[in-house]
């Protein structure tokens, strides 16, 4: 996701869903693991935010990619930011 703004979007979706779990820093990257098995990893470049998820076996990663996305972007909707997956 590109944006001169990485830390801020990051801290703000792991704060936002701060209930679901804890987010640590791990090697560079925010880390957030939730209890139901879903895990975000939110790691700040040159001017863009990379974002991996991971979910438990068995749901549905393409349906948990489009929340982030979704939450992300309306985040940043000033910023007409766009998520743009790679897989």
């Amino acid at each position: 996701m590109a944006t001169d703004r990485p830390e801020r979007y990051a801290k703000q979706l792991v704060s936002h869903w701060s209930k679901r779990g804890e987010a640590v820093e791990e090697d560079g990257a925010l880390v957030q693991r939730w209890a139901t098995g879903q895990v975000i990893v939110l790691r700040s470049v040159d001017d863009a935010l990379e974002i991996e998820i991971s979910v438990a076996e068995g749901d549905d990663a393409a349906r948990f990619a489009q929340v982030v996305k979704e939450h992300l972007e309306r985040f940043g909707q000033r910023d007409e930011l766009d998520v743009v997956w790679h897989v």
